[in-house]
């Protein structure tokens, strides 16, 4: 099932999404993944793993922080890091967040597309947030952020098409799919 998005000062907000439990890939005693508790691990997870594909189809998976807000994950990299060329390319991508526990916790993976942030409104907002969650200072300009160290970054809003969240005790898989277009 997919939601709509609508749009609030800007910023693209979120109905709630409606679970697809997959008891195939399922313990029995297992649940679907409350969207809370998916939206609060993508909302406190300290670095994610994004995954880009290259020229050449090869992938390319880095990690970085992210900060979830407004119903997307907002991500930072340098103009000229192979991410950013990737992304420019092809902007569909994947991030990913979750625990190296077999048997605790849950996995989530974010599937989408993403959009330059480049309304200055907007950068300031999300500056805040990276600094409230992340303790990174970023200064904006007119459509970037700067760190003060020479490094200019460009500003990206991952907006899902599907999430997964993998539960670990017991071991679940929940989709969740949203209407973007």
């Amino acid at each position: 099932m997919g939601v709509a998005g609508y749009t609030l000062r800007g910023r693209q907000m979120m109905i709630e999404p409606t679970p697809e439990f997959h008891a195939g890939f399922s313990e029995p005693t297992a649940a679907a993944a409350p969207w809370a508790d998916v939206e609060r691990i993508l909302g406190s997870a300290e670095i994610f793993w994004l995954s880009t594909v290259r020229p050449d189809s090869r992938p390319h998976v880095t990690p970085l922080p992210a900060v979830w807000d407004g119903g997307a994950l907002h991500i930072c990299t340098g103009n000229q890091e192979q991410k950013a060329a990737n992304l420019r390319r092809n902007p569909h991508c994947a991030l990913s967040a979750g625990t190296d526990k077999l048997h605790d916790g849950t996995d989530v993976v974010v599937e989408g597309h993403v959009e330059r942030i480049t309304d200055h409104a907007r950068l300031v907002e999300l500056a805040a947030l990276w600094k409230a969650r992340h303790d990174w200072n970023y200064r904006v300009l007119d459509d970037t952020f700067d760190d003060g160290a020479g490094h200019i970054g460009l500003v990206f809003a991952v907006r899902p098409v599907k999430v997964l969240a993998f539960g670990k005790k017991p071991h679940s898989q929940t989709r969740y799919r949203f209407n973007n277009s």
